[in-house]
């Protein structure tokens, strides 16, 4: 039997890996539109955008990509970063550049033995980089004195350009990019902007300046990565991950580096520290609720993001729209990684952002009661699902209808929220389960509570017109395929009126139908 042996690295989880102290594995796929990868763009000329989250693996996917790169004596990789450049003014920002970059520009001619580094040091020492324009003269001067060379440019944190260069800086790339499109003795060879929005779809003075440029999307973690970054972590110490176990992380994190990282971490030092144990399915569950309640900076960075389209985030938690490319509130998630978009399907980036997020949106609402009150149960334990609903009612009456309403119409998911965050309440701190949008055998489920074992299950309807017709519709929906895929004899409606004035309480309905037993409640929300 193998000892534990104490590992020589770890996990990471802020800045940039290095692999020496670090586990590290390199992001695979990552092309552009034509299914090009980067070597391929690079030998190709190409200038490129390449755009994903904070804490994604951009800076440590370049660095590397950079030593590969120079590799081949041709190269002369640049790597810069305008990360706190924003409030720089013009001047400011053109010296820090020139600075950076005729100090790798020479350290590289250096390295590949270049017959023409003194003239071109000679030339850096008396052309300074003032604006855009001395900008380009260095280029079109370098392209007649290194021909040979190719000087690939890659710029970290694009996004922290100084607003007022944002248009000259792109232009001038542009120009650049044009009048030696059809050479391949140029000197600036190659450029990829790197940042968290897609440069290329910027529209600056009514055109895009950078619309010359592939469009490259920096992957997650696959399946393969996360199992190979926990297997260096294996082979330093004899503690094993089980497949389940890997499978489970990269489920949760949809392959989020950070994420992968930090429960890797979570799990090697707070669950199973020390130790030959093999660390299994059943530790990653109990890591996930420990991150879930953490203050850490990733939260904090993406937790605003979602606050300030909350209706959106919201509708996208519940299933409630597709993707529609160019809208504001979508494209503001999607570029900070809270949401991703397949085709016309959009979703949360991974289970642990919506449990995450949808619980600081719980506690928001104000949902607050207490839980321990005998009438919320019945004799045998089980919740008194009539009572629960009845004060949810109550709760809706004391906060208004102002919720329930957006651009002066009716928001279709605010009830269905509402509700599922007043049910967290029984469930919180391990007393059940509760989900939502649950798919079942034919369908989806809106709301499911799991207490005790037993199984509630509730559907919710927004009716805009007088009569029954959503109710009914609820409850068939209910017997006909949720209470009978799960094998329940008990059902509940909760229908959101706006035909009933906020405030008009509605007497609890029974029904039966199809030998199952269904209490409704229809909950005012006119105004």
């Amino acid at each position: 039997m193998m000892n534990y042996k104490k590992p020589k690295r770890y996990f990471e989880k802020s800045g940039v890996v290095d692999p020496d102290a670090s586990y590290y594995v390199p992001l695979e796929n990552v092309t552009n539109m034509d299914n090009h990868d980067l070597k391929t763009m690079v030998d190709m000329g190409r200038y490129f955008s390449i755009f994903a989250p904070r804490q994604s693996g951009k800076t440590t996917f370049f660095e590397g990509f950079c030593h590969e790169l120079e590799k081949d004596t041709t190269y002369m990789a640049i790597l810069l970063s305008f990360q706190d450049y924003k409030n720089l003014n013009s001047q400011r920002f053109y010296q820090l550049i020139q600075i950076d970059l005729y100090r790798q520009l020479v350290s590289r001619l250096a390295d590949v033995d270049c017959p023409r580094l003194d003239a071109v040091r000679a030339y850096l020492d008396t052309h300074n980089i003032s604006d855009h324009t001395c900008f380009r003269e260095l280029f079109e001067e370098l392209n007649r004195m290194v021909k040979l060379k190719k000087i690939v440019i890659f710029i970290d944190e694009f996004d922290g350009i100084p607003i007022d260069e944002l248009e000259n800086f792109l232009t001038t790339l542009r120009e650049l990019y044009q009048r030696y499109k059809k050479r391949t003795d140029k000197a600036l060879y190659s450029v990829g902007l790197v940042g968290i929005r897609n440069i290329t779809k910027l529209i600056v003075g009514g055109v895009s300046p950078f619309n010359i440029a592939d469009q490259v999307k920096l992957q997650p973690f696959t399946l393969k990565n996360v199992r190979n970054l926990y297997a260096q972590y294996t082979k330093e110490t004899n503690q094993p991950f089980t497949e389940d176990a890997v499978k489970k992380v990269f489920d949760e994190t949809a392959g989020q580096p950070w994420l992968v990282n930090r429960i890797g971490t979570i799990l090697t030092i707070n669950i199973k520290p020390e130790t030959t144990a093999p660390i299994t399915e059943e530790d990653v569950e109990k890591a996930i609720d420990i991150l879930l309640y953490e203050e850490n900076s990733h939260f904090d960075n993406i937790t605003e993001k979602a606050k300030q389209y909350k209706e959106t985030f919201i509708d996208i938690v519940f299933d409630g729209v597709e993707y529609i490319p160019g809208d504001k509130e979508q494209s503001l998630l999607l570029t900070h990684g809270l949401i991703k978009a397949e085709g016309k399907n959009i979703k949360v980036s991974n289970p642990i952002y919506k449990k995450r997020f949808t619980k600081t949106f719980f506690r928001e609402s104000m949902a607050i009661v207490d839980v321990s009150v005998k009438g919320y149960f019945r004799p045998d334990g089980l919740l008194n699902m009539e009572a629960v609903l009845s004060d949810f009612e109550e709760y809706i009456i004391r906060i208004g209808v102002n919720a329930f309403y957006k651009s002066q119409k009716p928001y279709e998911r605010t009830g269905q929220f509402l509700l599922t965050a007043w049910l967290y309440q029984f469930v919180e701190g391990k007393k059940g389960e509760l989900r939502y949008e649950v798919p079942s055998g034919l369908g989806r489920m809106d709301i499911l509570l799991i207490y005790h074992g037993h199984k509630y299950i509730i559907e919710t309807k927004l009716n805009r017109s007088q009569g029954n017709r959503a109710l009914n519709k609820a409850i068939d929906q209910l017997c006909s395929k949720y209470l009978l895929t799960e094998r329940a004899n008990e059902g509940y409606v909760v229908v959101f009126d706006l035909k009933t004035m906020v405030g008009e309480l509605c007497t609890p309905q029974k029904h039966q139908a199809e030998g199952k037993e269904i209490l409704s409640f229809n909950i005012g929300i006119g105004r």
